[in-house]
This record gives structure tokens, sequence and C-alpha cells, in this order.
């Protein structure tokens, strides 16, 4: 039962929804503009604000119910943990869109706000007061993940969800690798940019 759990969370993910709107909104494949990842960022800088929006709470409530989903079915704390890491594999991979997908961060939001509301909505806040100060999208989102492992443990949360939060911060860190070069060398896009 775990592992169909676990399974329904990566096909919850796949559903790439920035993919789905821009189709929908333009006919367009939003993997052939701007940034070429399917996510809300890119959706932000190719279709708008309404399109973003849409898509960041489509992506955010897919993991937020890849956790749900295993609660329902009483799932122990790792199968509930894997569940939502799957979802953000999904996202990252899908399998209906041939495997290339976004960088995870709008699943991974709601995928640890259903599991930990309190430690994920102070990260949050933080990654949210970094983006406005900033104005580097990747930079708060390499904060959230960053953070998201100590608030856990602050928060005294079990083993496999810091455990979780780890992989997630690991996944993170790989998805962007990019985008930390290019903070790195000073040549990453700013959100209006």
């Amino acid at each position: 039962m775990g592992v169909l759990i676990i399974l329904v969370g990566y096909l919850l993910g796949s559903i790439s929804f920035s993919i789905v709107v821009a189709k929908r909104i333009r006919n367009i494949d939003i993997r052939d503009y701007g940034s070429g990842n399917a996510g809300a960022t890119n959706t932000l800088r190719v279709l708008g604000k309404g399109p973003a929006i849409l898509v960041l709470l489509l992506d955010a409530a897919k993991g937020a119910a890849a956790v749900w989903i295993a609660h329902i079915f009483g799932a122990g704390n790792w199968v509930v943990v894997l569940a939502g890491v799957a979802s953000i594999i999904g996202h990252n991979w899908p399998v209906f869109f041939k495997f290339h997908g976004g960088k995870g961060v709008a699943t991974t939001i709601g995928m640890l706000l259903a599991l930990a509301p309190i430690p994920a909505l102070l990260s949050v806040i933080v990654t949210v007061v970094i983006i406005a100060l900033t104005r580097y999208v990747s930079l708060g989102s390499l904060v959230f993940v960053t953070l998201m492992p100590i608030m856990m443990y602050i928060w005294n949360n079990p083993a496999p969800y810091i455990i979780g939060t780890l992989l997630i911060t690991i996944l993170g860190y790989v998805r962007h690798y990019e985008n930390i070069m290019r903070l790195l060398q000073g040549k990453e896009r700013k959100i209006g940019k």
C-alpha cells in the first residue's frame, strides 16, 4: 500500500500545471519560452501575474494533496514524507511531459505546509522577505529549502520529517545549480526583468 501511495504522489506531481495553463491560454509549450522552466516563475515571465498565481497555487496543491492522501490512508511517517517527496520528483521529472519539468519549489511549499504547517509557514515568510529585498526568486527558493530541515529540527518533528526535508534540500540545490552559478557570477535575472 505504501508503494502505491508514493506512486500516486509521483503521478500527482507529474501534472505540470504551467504546461497545461500555457497550452490553454496561448497554445504554447512554456518550456520553449523564457527560462525554459515549467514553473510559476517562468509562467510569470511569459504569461503574467494571473496565470503565474494560478500555477503557483495548483503546484502547491498537488504537493499538499500527496501528503493528505497518505494521511487519509493512515500511512506512517516515512510513507507520508516519501509521498510528498515523490510529488516534487514528479514535478521536476514528470512522466506525462517527457520528464522535463520545473524546479519543484511551489510543490515543495505545498507539501511542507501540509506536513508541518508552522515550520513551513515561518520558512515561507523568511523566503518572501528575501525575495522582496533581493528580487531573486532562486535565492529565496534556496533559503527556503535550507531553512526547512532546521525548522523541522527546532520544532521537534519526527526523524522522517527531518530526513525528508534534507532530501528536499539536496533536490533543491541540484535543480538550482545553474541559478547558483549565475548568482555567484552576478548574472542571475531578478524578478520583473
